[in-house]
């Protein structure tokens, strides 16, 4: 007998398919208010397993509903989504997909480094307008000799500073304690925003990390900074994020995840100082259907009783 799961997020279908050829699958996100419950009621004792993304929510009130959970898996290698000690304490596994993510990911990053510093998605929109027959763009600013600080200098954050570095530029780190690495480590998040012309994130989400980048660190950053994200939505306070923009006390921001994603402030969306993206740090076809094989290969591995390939617990 194929084991049940149960399915938290549209997932491709890539995954999908080989995912029910080792489960069954009970397409928990797509149910209204009232099919959920249903779905609960009737299918959640024999629910051994959750399929979820990277930025979807599993509230321990729902796994309480599931007493034979024994596996979370997420298509993705956050999992701030899974509240992690409760799934320790009631034993069950829970499995990402690091690693096969992490080239994509740093490319975006350094994509939007390029981009607010060389205002290429306003220079894009220069041509397009028919501007260029006006007059000549105005200019932008060099990356050689700026300093890239680094927030969380783990698989992502090191592959940004490898590739920043290509492009001339000193690179500083905050992290929980400093590694045997050559940049310069600063004691505090406060610090790095200083000596920072580039403040990236790259930190995990999670309540742990909600709002780090607050208005004083914007303010630390300064007029002359630019915000990079390409972490999670929740570790920027976006309100503080329009407010420094709107009063010109930051210089721009490169945005590729956001705090209510796909929801996006009307005041970012409207200002030139911001390049926005879909959250699309992993979007290559390579790199989504390698994080499928992970994902339902933690699955049925676990279900086979074999080693899991990337546990967290």
């Amino acid at each position: 007998m194929k084991p049940d799961v149960l399915v938290l997020a549209a997932l491709p279908d890539f995954l999908m398919e080989p995912l029910r050829a080792v489960a069954v699958c009970h397409d928990f996100w797509q149910a209204d208010d009232a099919d959920k419950e249903a779905l609960l009621t009737e299918a959640g004792p024999r629910i051994r397993g959750v399929v979820m993304a990277g930025g979807s929510v599993a509230p321990v009130e729902m796994l309480e509903r599931l007493p034979a959970l024994e596996i979370v898996s997420v298509f993705g290698v956050g999992y701030d989504g899974v509240p992690v000690g409760y799934c320790e304490k009631r034993g069950i596994r829970v499995t990402n997909t690091p690693d096969v993510l992490t080239d994509d990911v740093a490319d975006i990053a350094v994509a939007l480094v390029l981009m607010t510093s060389r205002r290429l998605a306003a220079a894009e929109r220069f041509v397009r307008n028919g501007e260029w027959m006006k007059g000549a763009f105005p200019l932008a600013h060099a990356l050689r000799g700026k300093t890239a600080g680094i927030l969380g200098l783990g698989r992502i954050g090191k592959a940004i500073a490898e590739r920043l570095r290509a492009h001339g530029m000193q690179v500083a780190y905050h992290g929980r304690k400093a590694q045997a690495v050559a940049y310069r480590f600063c004691d505090s998040l406060k610090e790095l925003a200083e000596v920072a012309d580039f403040l990236i994130v790259a930190c995990p989400g999670g309540p742990g990390t909600r709002h780090l980048v607050d208005a004083d660190i914007l303010s630390a950053l300064g007029p002359d900074g630019t915000l990079i994200n390409i972490a999670r939505g929740s570790v920027v306070d976006e309100g503080a994020l329009v407010a420094a923009l709107e009063k010109g006390s930051l210089r721009g921001a490169g945005l590729d995840v956001f705090e209510h994603e796909p929801a996006v402030p009307e005041a970012l969306l409207k200002s030139e100082r911001v390049v926005l993206l879909p959250h699309v740090g992993s979007g290559t076809q390579e790199t989504r259907r390698e994080m499928a094989r992970l994902c339902v290969g933690n699955v049925a591995a676990h279900f086979a009783g074999e080693a899991l390939l990337t546990p967290v617990v």
